[in-house]
């Protein structure tokens, strides 16, 4: 990465490195095939000090208001190859986390966030449901007044942790007000009502858990209502610029990661008597693709530093998730390509790198809706 960093970055950078090498590259083959991480990878992080950074000292955190140290723990698990992995720091630091840190209360703050430093905590955030894909305002899970409670009933879909998460941040419906209708409840996985269904098997990130959640007449203290009742749907969109900017780090650094992987195989393979290095379409291919890569890495970059000063905006977030996400699956794409048939099989790094890839463009908003908020951001 070409942003500044100061001494302390490179030393964390450094930490993190031995640990993706050490703890989570020789046991993600298994998780793959278990189809779940194992938990225990959250409290070796905290162990690690690699969550919870913004968390208050007084809660167990280090206080430390710096999406670098953020980005450099997304960038090192995507760039070893452990998608499924960095989708679960991205989700616990850079996605859920921000709610618990900057919409609780004191009281809140005491419950959960010491957790989540240590790695107790897994945390997620439910708002898809069946048939509302990106569409917030279609949310029909509902959160019904009573007494010292909410009785909540509905569904949830495509829930990332859905298996291991302890604690979801979950958007339910108080009113018809297709905005201010919205809220968040904070629900503990133990709560009676609640429910996860089976974990879902997709064709890529098989070592990420992804699940149904259903809430049946599930009682949730108003004590773990965010903020103030119909403000959901704006708590929400508050926080997505930094969920898009986290995905796109993963999409740079896990593109990058698989183009020098092949830049290593195509010196090694052989066609026609020769590396196939040495083919003019395969020089041409991975020029192209390492010129993308800088241009991704510069505009990212800037995204971040302007992140870290409070200046990225929602349109800034959206160009710079479709593209590099976007980006991302051509790279895996041609990559594989340069591969031939061994590209195909599973024991090949690319061939995980090309179905992990491609829910890059779906999830945190798909590419047509990033390509709306930029439409609207021009004026069109």
């Amino acid at each position: 990465m070409t942003i500044e960093f100061e001494s302390e970055h490179h030393q964390f950078r450094d930490s993190v490195r031995s640990f993706v090498r050490e703890r989570i590259v020789p046991r993600h083959e298994q998780w793959e095939r278990e189809s779940c991480l194992d938990p225990a990878l959250f409290t070796d992080a905290g162990k690690q000090g690699l969550l919870g950074f913004p968390v208050p000292e007084a809660y167990g955190g280090p206080g430390v208001e710096d999406f670098r140290y953020n980005a450099i723990v997304v960038d090192e698990v995507n760039r070893a190859g452990a998608a499924a992995a960095g989708i679960a720091f991205s989700l616990q630091n850079d996605v859920v986390l921000p709610y618990l840190t900057d919409m609780t209360t004191e009281e809140q703050k005491a419950r959960w966030l010491p957790g989540t430093v240590t790695g107790e905590t897994i945390l997620g955030i439910a708002m898809t449901e069946p048939g509302t894909g990106s569409d917030l305002t279609g949310i029909r899970t509902t959160a019904v007044r009573d007494g010292d409670h909410y009785v909540v009933n509905g569904s949830k879909t495509f829930i990332s942790n859905g298996q291991n998460g302890t604690l979801f941040v979950v958007a339910v419906r108080m009113s018809a007000d297709k905005h201010k209708g919205l809220s968040l409840l904070v629900v503990e996985s133990g709560t009676p009502g609640f429910s996860r269904g089976r974990n879902l098997e997709k064709i890529g990130l098989h070592a990420q858990d992804t699940s149904e959640l259903t809430f049946a007449d599930m009682r949730v203290p108003v004590a773990n209502l965010l903020g103030e009742e119909g403000q959901g749907f704006y708590q929400l969109v508050h926080n997505l610029p930094q969920e898009r900017l986290s995905l796109s780090v993963g999409a740079v650094a896990a593109a990058e990661g698989v183009l020098e992987q092949t830049l290593e195989y195509v010196k090694e393979r052989s066609a026609f008597g020769k590396p196939i290095a040495g083919l003019q379409n395969t020089q041409f291919v991975l020029a192209e693709l390492a010129t993308e890569l800088d241009l991704a890495r510069t505009y990212l970059d800037d995204c971040i530093r302007q992140h870290v000063r409070g200046e990225l905006t929602p349109a800034r977030a959206a160009r710079l998730k479709w593209w590099t996400t976007e980006l991302q699956v051509r790279v895996a794409d041609r990559c594989l390509q340069l591969h031939g048939g061994y590209g195909y099989m599973r024991e090949y790094a690319v061939a995980r790198a090309f179905v992990d890839a491609r829910i890059q463009t779906i999830y945190g908003g798909t590419t047509e809706i990033m390509k709306t908020i930029v439409a609207k951001d021009l004026g069109i």
